[in-house]
């Protein structure tokens, strides 16, 4: 079996390759190439890769390469990860959109649309190259933004799944509260990417008893510590938000926090600078501490679990993923993306039915996939005058005069990024 990290890079890939390895017997990898266009940083992280897999006494063979093209030829699965502009690019989406009074974060809002139209055309170039070197692969996507990207690869043909760290993240810490283990949580989530809600935690899979009252009632506050959340709001709600619904629920207050606090940015890159000096230590030969630190906790894992199901090497019955809504949400197009439960196999991803959702979140869903088809419309077709429109229908922008500045500063700082400006 050969998989390919487009993106392999990146200072998170030794998670991945800890995961590889350990979950071998779920995931046999005969090869793993690794490609990036950063020369110096795929060879630091290339080499601590083949010491994690020295180490752990995985037989496959990795390699690295800067060629899309020789990296993704004969693989069976491609992982895309990969980050348009770098920290440099996030940096600015997590600043300028606060300068108009907005939330500034790499996923949503302002700074979302920015990173969707930098992303969405490199990631259909990738795909195009996977598709003429072999057809019958597998598209994996953690390029944010998820859900926009994974529309965009379905809407071409591709074979693609989306895949996002945070239903697995929920999994693991409910289990730890509650005291089982993680594979006997099985959540109801439902929504769309970075927008979703746990509606209920079940024990032993989609017919066991709904234990979310008790977690809530018995773990409520360290469940909204983790949240970001006061308490008083998760206990209203009865269900668990995602932690970016704290952009929506306290738009204004989080505002406010990230004009006088550090950018996210800011902070992993420094960290990525510190890791990258650790990968270069010949001893080095297991993820450092630190990484845990970086964020996208337990994607190793999800990423072994969908891939062996999609590969047909077994994997977990359901898994949260990225795929076409297909009536899945009625109150959705069928071509939306949504994040859900879904059983997975050789032919793709099916969502399991979900139960009709309160009007607090529905509402909320399809104003936000209005959104997304406006972005996705973007970031194919260029254009201010659709920027604007993107960023009108957003409910964390949707005042004319915000939508009329963010678009200006959107296009200034990424014009080179951004061949139609």
């Amino acid at each position: 079996m050969k998989l390919a990290v487009v993106g392999g890079g990146s200072t998170y890939t030794p998670e991945l390759i800890d995961g590889f390895a350990r979950l071998r017997d779920t995931l046999p990898i005969e090869e793993l190439v690794l490609v990036d266009p950063a020369a110096d940083r795929l060879e630091l992280v290339g080499g601590l890769a083949r010491r994690i897999f020295a180490k752990q006494g995985h037989p496959g063979r990795i390699v690295t390469t800067s060629d899309v093209d020789a990296g993704v030829a004969d693989a069976d699965a491609v992982l895309l990860q990969l980050r348009v502009g770098g920290q440099a690019a996030r940096q600015q989406d997590e600043t300028w959109p606060l300068e108009c009074g907005c939330v500034g974060q790499e996923t949503t809002g302002a700074g979302g649309l920015a990173k969707a139209l930098r992303t969405v055309p490199v990631v259909l170039d990738i795909a195009e190259r996977v598709r003429r070197t072999n057809p019958n692969a597998w598209i994996i996507d953690f390029t944010n933004p998820v859900g926009i990207v994974t529309r965009a690869l379905l809407q071409a043909g591709h074979k693609a799944v989306g895949l996002c760290n945070v239903a697995i993240g929920f999994q693991r810490k409910f289990a730890k509260l509650l005291d089982v283990a993680p594979g006997q949580v099985h959540l109801d989530h439902v929504g769309l990417n970075h927008l979703t809600w746990e509606t209920g935690v079940r024990i032993g899979g989609p017919g066991g008893d709904d234990v979310l009252p008790k977690l809530l009632a018995e773990h409520g506050d360290a469940v909204a510590e983790d949240l970001h959340m006061p308490r008083e709001i998760v206990d209203r709600l009865g269900v668990v938000p995602s932690y970016y619904l704290r952009y929506y629920y306290q738009h204004d207050a989080v505002v406010e926090e990230l004009k006088v606090k550090p950018s996210r940015a800011a902070e992993v890159a420094a960290m990525e600078r510190q890791l990258l000096e650790m990968y270069g230590d010949p001893a080095l030969d297991e993820k450092p501490e630190l990484l845990a630190k970086r964020g996208g906790a337990f994607y190793s894992e999800a990423a072994v679990d969908l891939a062996a199901s999609l590969l047909g090497n077994g994997g977990s019955p359901y898994q949260v993923v990225n795929t076409v809504n297909n009536g899945t949400l009625p109150f959705l197009p069928d071509d939306a993306v949504i994040e859900v439960q879904a059983t997975v196999d050789g032919t793709g991803a099916k969502p399991l039915p979900v139960e009709k959702l309160d009007p607090l979140y529905s509402g909320l869903i399809a104003h936000v996939t209005g959104y997304e088809d406006l972005a996705l419309q973007a970031a194919l077709h260029g254009g201010r005058n659709r920027v604007f429109k993107a960023l009108l229908a957003h409910p964390l922008v949707g005042q004319y005069a915000y939508a009329e500045a963010l678009t200006d500063h959107l296009i200034a700082h990424n014009r080179e990024h951004l061949a139609w400006a």
